[in-house]
């Protein structure tokens, strides 16, 4: 069990000098990882699985380079922790950024915000990738093809059944499918998702997770465009975003295949965006 008491015992064997900090469960902790509050200045992350355990060296080594290119703040690595106690993986302490996780209620103006998170999704981008780590098991396959999926993709649409349009499902992860990126790999966060963006004063503030972090196809990061986003401020996300319509396509696949596979109930997960599959599932097929 990952608990305070554990996170606590582990500070105290392998960073003394935070012992005596106060320690406390996180408002921010995920599905793939354990968050507490270590002092006011600092959280310890500890993965919950072997799955999301190879991440840790992976942001320790790069979050340090992308960080002075990027126009927000991003987690800043601090110490590694080793196994100890029980507990059988790598894990973190990181730099405390303020902010409120974004939801409507956080955000004072979406066109702003979707224009914000575009902007730094291209200063991703244009960073050099060179020596990247390559899409794999440690991004679930985030950055690269489609294919991966295909067989839980169409298992999904078929335990679906007549609650949607099957056709046009298919035709949307076909179109995907279909599509590669054929240029140079690109840096890809991974899980754009609103649980990893943080507002201050109503404005985009930091992007932290980058646990899915790779290089290679940037389709996979305009899924917000979905989950969030709508009318005026999906328009704005869209265009200033600047992807080329295949790799729209493909953007459409990956959400549709998220969204299909938690409504047939294969994951479970507590993102918030992914509370309501059936909304996006429907914005996908009517915008086809």
């Amino acid at each position: 069990m990952i608990d305070a008491a554990l996170a606590r015992s582990l500070v105290a064997d392998q960073f003394p000098h935070w012992a005596g900090l106060p320690l406390e469960l996180g408002p921010r902790s995920g599905w793939d990882n354990r968050t507490f509050r270590l002092g006011r200045h600092m959280l310890v992350r500890m993965p919950s699985g072997a799955a999301y355990a190879q991440q840790v060296k992976k942001e320790h080594r790069w979050l340090p380079q992308l960080a002075p290119l990027l126009p927000l703040a991003i987690p800043r690595p601090l110490a590694m922790g080793s196994p100890g106690r029980a507990y059988p993986w790598h894990w973190s302490v990181y730099g405390w950024i303020e902010g409120d996780t974004a939801g409507r209620g956080s955000i004072a103006d979406m066109d702003e915000f979707a224009a914000s998170l575009a902007r730094f999704l291209l200063a991703l981008r244009r960073i050099d990738a060179s020596g990247g780590p390559a899409p794999g098991l440690h991004s679930f396959h985030r950055g690269g093809r489609l294919v991966v999926y295909d067989r839980e993709t169409r298992q999904a649409i078929a335990a679906l059944g007549r609650h949607i349009d099957n056709d046009a499902a298919t035709r949307i992860w076909q179109a995907g499918l279909a599509s590669a990126w054929n240029a140079e790999p690109v840096w890809v966060h991974g899980d754009i998702s609103v649980g990893n963006l943080l507002v201050r004063q109503g404005q985009l503030h930091a992007v932290i997770d980058f646990g899915q972090m790779t290089t290679g196809d940037p389709a996979c990061d305009a899924v917000i465009a979905w989950t969030l986003f709508e009318g005026s401020s999906r328009k704005v996300f869209q265009e200033e975003l600047a992807l080329d319509a295949a790799t729209w396509l493909r953007a459409r696949a990956w959400a549709l295949w998220k969204a299909m596979i938690v409504a047939a109930g294969f994951v479970k997960t507590n993102a918030e965006e992914w509370s309501k599959p059936w909304k996006v599932i429907r914005e996908l097929l009517a915008a086809q």
